[in-house]
């Protein structure tokens, strides 16, 4: 048990990284009309540290939420450093670092300086015992407390852990929920992540790719000194390929990728080990092949299901997900020789037979 333990509170650490508002606003921005009167949970996030909390705390009534919920674990190690929890009226007996609850229904001028803010919600805390809690629990999204509070929202939106990305979806999927969470790249190869993407039930956001800051605790380790920085004693940590996964409908996701190239099989070559040609980069995509082509994973920030189909990926991401399409040997995608880097499958429906 103690050393469960133990390794419970190594891997909180490594996953803590707390989204900067800067990645939240660009993000989020697209998404507004589809918030109204909606209840939103962040159910990963301690909410006197996110910025997820915070950015829909401040923009409650322009959203126009119907409630905003946001829960901590008991294992955070950010937790409580900003705000001192004695301050807050429901809190006034909580332990730092101790799980916690906020439920917020009404946002306006509590303190009556002729706007709305996040002094508001500030003051709401403060004066209302109801708005924040302790938990019973722990605070784990998987805990049954938690759970009751994901039956009741209608989109979640959060930075959850990374090393638990699959059972992290694959609960929001059980319980039917929309949502918009961040995550690495890799976790497009994952077998019951790509299962979801290939069936449509999971596409990428707007800002994908890229370098990302997330502030981290004041000792996690960083190694590399070019990926660290301290801002007004605050530690962030970057990372690249971070991308956002969601079930809410996008724009960018119909627009219709322009293909300018024509197939010729002297500048496509077909994979040694695949029934399917290799095409490097989304660009140059043939507009006139229709059959199987091998892309990067990046091709999915293209993706417009209703120009491709997906087919499947190649064997070296999991086997069986190949589409039939595999000869069984060499489980990457080889051209003349060389293993091609993490394919997946596509054909495009506007091409006729």
């Amino acid at each position: 048990m103690a050393n469960q333990n133990l390794t419970n509170a190594k891997r909180a650490k490594k996953d803590e990284f707390y989204t900067q508002r800067v990645d939240i606003e660009k993000e989020l921005k697209h998404y507004k009309d589809q918030f109204r009167n909606k209840i939103v949970y962040c159910n990963c996030d301690d909410p006197f540290e996110s910025k997820f909390f915070e950015y829909f705390a401040a923009n409650f009534k322009e959203l126009k939420l119907k409630k905003l919920i946001s829960t901590s674990y008991a294992g955070s190690p950010i937790a409580g450093q900003m705000l001192p929890f004695r301050e807050y009226e429901g809190l006034k007996n909580k332990k730092k670092k101790e799980p916690l609850k906020i439920e917020i229904n009404e946002v306006k001028d509590f303190n009556l300086d002729g706007a709305v803010s996040l002094k508001d919600i500030e003051y709401l805390l403060k004066n209302n015992a109801n708005s924040a809690t302790p938990l019973k629990g722990d605070g784990d999204f998987r805990s049954k407390e938690c759970i009751e509070l994901l039956k009741k929202a209608d989109i979640v939106v959060t930075n959850p852990p990374f090393s638990l990305f699959r059972e992290y979806v694959a609960q929001l999927v059980e319980y039917n929920k929309k949502f918009l969470i961040l995550g690495n790249q890799n976790a497009i190869t994952y077998k019951e992540i790509f299962k979801l993407i290939k069936e449509n039930k999971l596409w990428l956001g707007y800002d994908n790719g890229g370098t990302k800051w997330f502030q981290v605790p004041d000792d996690y380790d960083i190694p590399t000194e070019s990926r660290k920085k301290i801002i007004n004693g605050v530690k962030y940590f970057s990372m690249g390929s971070i991308v956002w996964f969601t079930n809410l409908d996008t724009t960018k996701r119909h627009e219709e990728l322009i293909l300018y190239k024509k197939y010729s099989p002297k500048d496509y070559h077909k994979y040694e080990n695949y029934e399917a040609i290799e095409v490097s980069r989304y660009t140059d995509i043939p507009k006139d092949y229709d059959g199987v082509m091998g892309v990067p994973v990046t091709f999915l920030d293209k993706w417009n299901p209703d120009q491709f189909e997906i087919v499947g990926m190649a064997e070296d991401n999991g086997k069986g997900l190949s589409g039939g399409i595999w000869d069984g040997r060499n489980p990457h995608c080889v051209v003349n020789g060389s293993n091609k880097f993490k394919r997946i499958f596509i054909r495009n429906k506007k091409v006729k037979k």
